[in-house]
Order: structure tokens, then sequence, then C-alpha cells
């Protein structure tokens, strides 16, 4: 997910995140992220069935990918690997709180909406109102492989919802009217025609 700056409850105004070196692993790389449309973006992916090193070095090169970016959040196959696992840090000032999830799920969400101005790193320069829950929590499992739950608010209600819609083949536009979905399409085709031409 985009970083912005607040203003509409996913922040209109587009205002860089700082890396933070801090936490960057020594052999953490950074990856490509995908750019829709790709059918990879479009899949559900698997659950994350036992925890690897190859595990652990997917999650440090998806924090230093999306420090980089700069993001606040990141989900799996926005970097090719269609796996249940998403990170996250919306913590825009003071000490970074890196969160790397596992198998996320929503297990309640609040009544009460809220509507965001939400980008994508997949979407790149691409804003929208989405109205989603206001709240959650969420039940996943850490890098340990301990089970772990808790209520998000705010800026990071929105993102982890949004990271994880992305492990279900979901986009933020596609809430989105068919002609703005359709208009924001054309104009990432047409993105990855400039990109492919100047390589």
């Amino acid at each position: 997910m985009n970083q912005t700056a607040p203003g509409s409850a996913m922040f209109p105004v587009s205002r860089p995140l700082p890396c933070r070196p801090g936490f960057r692993k020594s052999q953490a790389m950074i990856r490509s992220i995908l750019i829709h449309p790709d059918p990879r973006l479009k899949k559900v992916c698997d659950p994350v069935a036992e925890i690897t090193s190859d595990l652990h070095q997917l999650a440090a090169d998806m924090l230093e990918t999306m420090y980089d970016a700069p993001g606040i959040g990141l989900a799996a196959p926005q970097v090719g690997v269609m796996k249940r696992v998403l990170v996250m840090d919306c913590i825009k000032d003071g000490p970074a709180e890196p969160l790397v999830l596992l198998n996320p799920q929503v297990i309640w969400a609040s009544e009460d909406l809220s509507i965001y101005e939400e980008g994508c790193l997949s979407v790149p320069d691409q804003y929208a109102d989405v109205k989603r829950p206001a709240a959650v929590q969420v039940r996943w499992m850490d890098l340990e492989g301990a089970d772990q739950e808790r209520q998000f608010a705010g800026i990071w209600a929105t993102c982890v919802q949004h990271e994880i819609d992305h492990l279900d083949g979901k986009l933020f536009i596609d809430y989105l009217g068919p002609l703005k979905r359709q208009m924001i399409t054309r104009k990432m085709e047409k993105l990855k025609r400039e990109r492919a031409r100047a390589v």
C-alpha cells in the first residue's frame, strides 16, 4: 500500500516514507514489484504451511522493498510469491513498527466505516477513496510460528485490509466503478509498455 499524508483518513497528499535502516537485514534485497494488470495479482494465495529460512528471507526482502518503495504495506503476491504473507508499518514518525503477518484473517470488523484515499505499489500514482470497516480484529501467525491477535484501527485497519485483499486476488481498484477501473488499468498498461521500452 502506498504512503500518503493525513487528510481523508489513506491520505490524499503523497509524502515519502523514510527508510528505516535499523530494521534492514544485512542480506535483504529489494525485489521487483508486480504492476497491474498481472495475472498473479488476481490469484488467491496459498496458506503458509511451515516456517522456513526461505520464508524469513522473504519477509526481510519484503520489508526492505516496502521501505524502499516507499510504502506502508506489501503482500507477497506483489513480489510474485503466491503465499499468504504480508508486511506493514504505518508509523510515519518515530521508531519503526514493522509487522510480518502469516496467514492473516479478519475475525471481527466494526460496523462503523471509514473512507481513505488508497494507493497501491502495484498501481503506482493512482488513488481513490475506498470505504472499509474502521476497525478490525486480525489473527495471524508470526515468524516464530506463534499465534497473534490484534485490533487495528485508523490507517492500520485500512492497510491490513488492503493487504489481505491482495492475498485473495483483490486490488483496491476492484472497489471502484467499471469506468474508473478501466481507465486506471489502461494507464497501467501504458506504464508497463513505457517501462519495457526503457529497458
